[in-house]
């Protein structure tokens, strides 16, 4: 499946940077992967809306649905079999863009506590990835 990862801003601290591309490395075995870091001082609906295309969008939301691990397993192979790349935009500092919020197909919250940024971004991949070896039978959940 295609997954796009969008950010406002990019993993800025060291150890994020390196979960990031822990993660990234690792879900790559089981997605097409793509990311796009967007300035936060271009972090504009337009310009999140074009990056998102036709994809199906979850925006990370404080107030959205939480998922466990093997729900979120369940919802990324009901995309799958929808045939649409799936976009997870992570907001900045400020949050997302009201209209992208109101617009996304889905709400995904990581519960609610809050969560520095970077951490934000490596925990988004680690979810992902933990999820997709559920889907395929992999003991990585255990």
């Amino acid at each position: 499946m295609k997954l796009q990862i969008v950010t406002v801003g990019q993993p800025k601290l060291s150890y994020a940077r390196a979960g990031w591309e822990e993660y990234w490395q690792r879900l790559k075995h089981y997605h097409q992967l793509r990311a796009a870091h967007i300035p936060d001082k271009q972090a504009d609906s337009a310009r999140l809306a074009k990056a998102l295309g036709n994809d199906y969008v979850v925006v990370l939301e404080i107030s959205g649905h939480e998922l466990s691990s093997p729900e979120l397993a369940q919802f990324l192979d009901k995309r799958s079999l929808e045939g649409r790349g799936v976009s997870f935009v992570i907001g900045g500092p400020e949050g997302l863009p009201p209209e992208i919020i109101g617009q996304a197909d889905f709400q995904w919250s990581f519960g609610k506590l809050t969560y520095p940024h970077d951490l934000a971004m490596v925990m988004l991949l680690e979810s992902l990835y933990r999820a997709s070896t559920i889907s395929a039978g992999q003991p990585y959940h255990k």
